[in-house]
């Protein structure tokens, strides 16, 4: 079994609907992301996914995400943009164009980290 990870990074505002505590307030935090991969086998060049197409699937999101109101967003109209539904809707995402997607995991903070796969 082979994987490959990936990480990208963007900044976004967000506030936690419902929350009891001081996250209720619109504040924002720079997320890490990080996305697994996992291949049975190498190809004939000996490479299991070329980075290059797992990164650029990771940056169309990113740059979706990045420099926004996380709770305007389409996405999380009905659900808090919690580090849990953040790694959600990017594996989600990813998962569309590569099945062999393994997880998502999204930091909002050096110690922080939520991870969502199937």
């Amino acid at each position: 079994m082979f994987e490959i990870y990936i990480e990208d990074h963007f900044d976004a505002a967000h506030s936690l609907r419902e929350y009891d505590g001081p996250c209720k307030n619109l504040h924002g935090h720079t997320y890490k992301i990080s996305a697994v991969f996992k291949f049975q086998e190498l190809g004939d060049t000996g490479i299991a996914f070329d980075f290059v197409k797992a990164k650029k699937s990771l940056k169309i999101i990113v740059d979706e995400l990045d420099h926004a109101h996380l709770n305007d967003l389409e996405a999380f109209s009905k659900k808090n943009p919690t580090a849990e539904n953040i790694a959600y809707y990017i594996y989600t995402e990813i998962k569309k164009d590569i099945k062999e997607l393994y997880k998502v995991s999204v930091w909002e903070t050096a110690t922080s980290c939520a991870t969502y796969y199937e």
